[in-house]
């Protein structure tokens, strides 16, 4: 008996390395994952998923049952969790989520279901800093120092007048 022959081509790792990592169809994952890079998940997952500074994408395949955290998430398949995306959130008509969600941005195309709530935070924009209070009241302090000035003459003419 011959045992079926599997073929495993993988891909060269340095074309890989500018791609995001991928969990397929056919895996299941019970646990937390934390990721470095771009993420794609087209399977099943039960726990916590982490991307801080990356994209997390949904497939349309995936069963997520977990926590997701990531700067950037798309949606195409089913979570029942809670969603934190510290810039954008984007819900594909085919997808389905129930949970709350925390993000700056959010896009719910038409025909996504979503259940739950949702949380705009204001994103974190560099903007140049304001000057100090100190710094300030000097600046506020100017109008006034002409109006001493006005009184002295007043003060003198009405001593010349006496």
């Amino acid at each position: 008996m011959s045992s079926p022959s599997r073929v495993f081509d993988p891909e060269p790792i340095s074309t890989r390395s500018g791609g995001p990592a991928a969990l397929g169809k056919n895996v299941t994952i019970k646990g937390q994952i934390f990721a470095r890079e771009d993420l794609i998940i087209d399977g099943e997952v039960e726990g916590t998923v982490e991307c801080q500074e990356h994209r997390l994408t949904i497939g349309p395949n995936a069963r997520v049952q977990a926590g997701l955290k990531a700067r950037e998430i798309v949606i195409h398949g089913s979570i029942q969790g809670n969603v934190d995306a510290t810039d954008k959130i984007d819900i594909k008509k085919e997808a389905k989520l129930v949970g709350d969600i925390k993000t700056s941005r959010i896009v719910i195309e038409d025909g996504a279901y979503f259940k739950g709530s949702i949380d705009i935070s204001k994103a974190v924009v560099n903007k140049p800093a304001a000057p100090p209070p100190a710094q300030q009241q000097p600046a506020a302090a100017q109008p006034a120092a002409p109006q001493p000035a006005a009184p002295v003459p007043n003060t003198a003419a009405a001593a010349a007048i006496k």
